[in-house]
Formats: C-alpha cells, sequence, structure tokens
C-alpha cells in the first residue's frame, strides 16, 4: 500500500518537474523567440551587414562590370536580385541556428514549453522582417539608382526578392540540422546552392540543356524564382505564370519549413 503511495508521489512530482509538450504553434512563444533573435542579432553588426549590404554591394558591383553593355545587367540583374537574398540569408541562417545548439542554448529552450514549431517559426519571423529589408533595399537600389530596366512593376521584384529570401531562410535552418559545426554548415552550400544556381536558367536557358539536367531543374525552386524575375522583365501585368513561379517558391519555403522543424535536434551529437 505505502509501496503504491509511493510510486503514485514519484510520478506526480515527476509530471510536474517535466513540462509538457506543447501540441501547437503559439503565437506568443512564437513572438518571443523572434524577438529574442533579433535581440541578438542587434549586437552582431557582422551578421547584419552580411544580410544588408552584401546583396546591395554585389549589385552595385554587377552594374558596373557590365558598365558598357547596360542591356547585359538588366537581363540579369533581375534574377541576381533574387538570388543573392538567398544565398546570404541561407548562410547566416544555417550558421546561427547551428550555433543555438552547439552552445547550448537550443537544448536550453527546448526544455521550456516551447515546440520545434514555434522555435522554427520564430527564426523564420525573425530573419523574415530582415529579409523584407535586405529585399527592399536591393530592389530599390537596383531599380531606383542602378538603372535596372525592367517591364513590370517593381513591386512583383521585390515579392519575388522576398520570396527567395525567405526559402534561404527555410533552407538553412534545414541544412543545419545535419551540420555538427559552422564549418560543415557552410560545407552544405555547393551540395545545396550551387547545383541551383548552374541549372536555374542564369547562364543558358533551362530549354537548351541536356534533357536530363533540364528534367532535374525543373524540381529546382530557384528556376521558378529566375523564371518569375524574367516574367517581370519582360511583361507590363502580373501573368499566370508569374503566380505559378511565386506560389511554387512560398510552397517550396513552407515545405522546407516543416522538413526543418521535423529534424530539428536539441544538440549536435
Amino acid at each position: 500500500m505505502s509501496t503504491n503511495t509511493a510510486t503514485n508521489t514519484t510520478a506526480a512530482t515527476t509530471g510536474a518537474l517535466t513540462p509538457a509538450r506543447p501540441r501547437a504553434l503559439s503565437a506568443s512563444r512564437t513572438t518571443a523567440t523572434a524577438a529574442r533573435v533579433l535581440r541578438q542579432l542587434r549586437h552582431d553588426p557582422r551578421t547584419i551587414a552580411l544580410l544588408i549590404l552584401i546583396p546591395c554591394v554585389m549589385l552595385v558591383l554587377l552594374r558596373y562590370v557590365f558598365d558598357a553593355s547596360p542591356r547585359t545587367f538588366d537581363s540579369i540583374g533581375a534574377s541576381l536580385l533574387g538570388i543573392f537574398p538567398l544565398i546570404t540569408m541561407f548562410l547566416v541562417t544555417s550558421i546561427a541556428t547551428l550555433r543555438e545548439r552547439t552552445s547550448g542554448t537550443l537544448e536550453r529552450l527546448l526544455a521550456m514549453p516551447l515546440g520545434k514549431g514555434d522555435l522554427i517559426a520564430g527564426y523564420a519571423l525573425a530573419f523574415g522582417i530582415l529579409a523584407i529589408i535586405q529585399s527592399a533595399l536591393a530592389t530599390g537600389l537596383a531599380v531606383w539608382f542602378l538603372g535596372l530596366d525592367v517591364t513590370g512593376s517593381p513591386w512583383l521584384l521585390l515579392l519575388v526578392a522576398l520570396l527567395d529570401a525567405l526559402l534561404g531562410t527555410a533552407l538553412g535552418l534545414f541544412v543545419s540540422a545535419f551540420a555538427a559545426s559552422e564549418f560543415q554548415a557552410v560545407q552544405f552550400m555547393p551540395a545545396v546552392i550551387f547545383p541551383q544556381l548552374l541549372l536555374c536558367g542564369l547562364f543558358t536557358p533551362r530549354s537548351d540543356m541536356h534533357p536530363v539536367l533540364e528534367a532535374i531543374s525543373d524540381v529546382l525552386p530557384m528556376s521558378y524564382a529566375v523564371d518569375g524575375m524574367n516574367e517581370v522583365l519582360k511583361h507590363t501585368d502580373m501573368t499566370a505564370t508569374f503566380v505559378r513561379d511565386a506560389l511554387i517558391v512560398a510552397g517550396c519555403a513552407l515545405l522546407v519549413l516543416c522538413l526543418g522543424a521535423a529534424t530539428l535536434r536539441r544538440r549536435t551529437a
């Protein structure tokens, strides 16, 4: 009788000490996580410079590389306007998330009533805010200061650039689960980003590629980001193809975020 009582008491005590795992996303937990990430980034000027300034610097450099051929800048500048944010957000997000895990911060956070979905959504929200700033600055610089000539609305360029940045954030969160160090996180870039960069249609139309490579490019999200930018470059109005491309990029970002939440680990083995 006393043994059963002691066992029940121990179980009750253990249950009281162990926080119940949250079952659904919470707006308060997500925004609190995002606020914490933004506070940390505020004290890291190098990361902020990488996120905000590097895409702008690269666009300026590209513009004057093709100073004698402005039409060349017009033809590839819009595509790179979406690619640069994707790359920088991928790098910063993967390293920042890995740093949380290796430092033990992630384990402490997940010991509280904070689910993996809340953590991933909080990171996505924080870096999404930075992505808006980054995309707005890069798009404004390219269109109004560097003379990027687009037929469609610059706001559509901004939309695709923002979706690309969010996709880079999602990919960074996802691959950080498979890296054991910051160096390994950077090593994922050739495996995840470079193939998409080569096959997205930036260097040659995808229809001119080998059929196998063209088929592979059809399932890579960066291909649709470049296609969406080219639609804005050539058409005055929003086309059905542009809507399709934007939805595919947004859908891929959401899918990768879900995969990131599913594969998130507390610490690196």
